[in-house]
C-alpha cells in the first residue's frame, strides 16, 4: 500500500463540465497574458497537466484543482461559475438538486455545491467514491485546512498514510486536519455517496 504502487489518478477522458472547465481556464491565463509555464510556476503543476487540463484531457485530483484556484488568485466557485457575487452579511445561494456543477476524476465525481458564491470560507461538495482499492490512487490528497465528512450510503474507508484505516458506515463522520495525506475508498460492492466541506486557510 505504497504510494509507488498507486496507478494514475488523472481521468483519460472529459466529461462537458470538464471540457468546459479547461476552456475557461485557458480564457482566463490568456486574458491575463500568461503563458503555460507562468501558471505552472504559481501554481506548482507541470505545464503537461495543466496544457491537458485546459484541452479537456485530464481532470485533476481536488489538491491540483485547489491549487490552480489559488495560482490563479481566485475562489473556486469562479471556476465552474462566471457569473459569480461575493459573500457578504445577509449573502444566501441555493443550489437545487441535479444543478450541481461536477467535478470528475478516475477514482472519485464531486458535486461543488454553492459554485455562484466566491469569498467563501467552506467549500461544500456531495461526491461518489468510484475507487475501490488503494492502489487505484497515483498518490495521496494534501492540501491545507480541514475536512469535515459525513457518509450518506455505502460503506468507506479513510485512509490516512501512516495510520489504519479509518470505516465509516451511513451516518458515521470524521473531522480531520486535510494536510494529513489522505485517501476515500469505497469498501462495499456500490460506490460511496459522501458529503464533505472543506476549510480553506485564507
Amino acid at each position: 500500500m505504497t504510494a509507488e504502487k498507486l496507478s494514475p489518478d488523472l481521468a483519460p477522458s472529459a466529461t462537458a463540465t470538464q471540457a468546459d472547465l479547461g476552456a475557461r481556464v485557458r480564457d482566463i491565463r490568456k486574458a491575463r497574458g500568461w503563458k503555460l509555464q507562468d501558471l505552472a510556476d504559481r501554481t506548482g503543476l507541470a505545464v503537461s497537466t495543466i496544457s491537458k487540463m485546459e484541452r479537456g484531457a485530464i481532470s485533476l485530483t481536488y489538491d491540483r484543482f485547489m491549487r490552480l484556484a489559488q495560482g490563479l488568485g481566485m475562489d473556486v466557485g469562479d471556476l465552474f461559475t462566471p457569473d459569480t457575487k461575493g459573500f457578504k452579511a445577509g449573502s444566501a445561494t441555493l443550489t437545487k438538486s441535479g444543478e450541481t456543477k461536477i467535478h470528475e476524476t478516475e477514482t472519485y465525481v464531486y458535486e461543488m455545491l454553492a459554485t455562484e458564491m466566491t469569498g467563501k470560507h467552506m467549500v461544500p461538495m456531495t461526491g461518489e467514491i468510484k475507487a475501490h482499492e488503494i492502489k487505484d490512487f497515483r498518490e495521496y490528497v494534501t492540501h491545507p485546512g480541514e475536512e469535515f465528512l459525513y457518509l450518506l450510503s455505502g460503506v468507506l474507508d479513510v485512509c490516512i498514510k501512516g495510520r489504519d484505516p479509518v470505516r465509516l458506515t451511513p451516518g458515521d463522520s470524521l473531522y480531520f486536519d486535510s494536510a494529513l495525506e489522505h485517501l476515500y475508498v469505497s469498501a462495499s460492492p456500490e460506490n460511496a455517496r459522501i458529503l464533505v466541506v472543506c476549510w480553506k486557510p485564507g
